[in-house]
């Protein structure tokens, strides 16, 4: 059973968003359905994931001058630091750390998307930026 569904709900209306959030859902779920052996490999793979992910959108928030950048910025923060550690857990030997994880990003995530993110999205489509070429819009 997944961990996270994807659903239209967490659709925010901007392809590579959606895309990137599908992935993002999609990882989350390969960690919370993985086998023993497999876990530390899939947390490794959810974390470059995540950074990238993460990148992404704090370069959008700076080339846009978006004005909670610094509130959505310390959220991506936190959560990648309780990826990290959960990350160190696994590497011993706990992996069932790696489904907590999971499980408590798929409640994480589903909040985020539909606060911090929508926030973003709106505010990319007001400055005209086109998302999958990084840039604003030119008159």
């Amino acid at each position: 059973m997944a961990t996270l569904e994807w659903t239209s709900q967490l659709e925010l209306g901007d392809d590579r968003i959606d895309e990137t959030h599908r992935e993002f859902v999609d990882m989350v779920n390969a960690v919370g359905t993985a086998s023993d052996d497999q876990m530390l490999a899939m947390v490794d793979a959810l974390i470059a994931h995540t950074e990238e992910h993460f990148g992404q959108e704090q370069r959008w928030m700076t080339a846009t001058d978006f004005p909670p950048t610094h509130c959505h910025l310390d959220e991506h923060a936190g959560v990648l630091e309780a990826m990290r550690e959960t990350r160190t857990y696994v590497a011993e030997g706990k992996v069932h750390v790696g489904r907590v994880l999971a499980n408590e990003l798929g409640a994480w995530f589903r909040s985020h998307a539909a606060t911090m993110d929508t926030m973003l999205a709106q505010w990319l489509k007001s400055r005209q930026f086109d998302t999958s070429k990084e840039v604003a819009a030119t008159n």
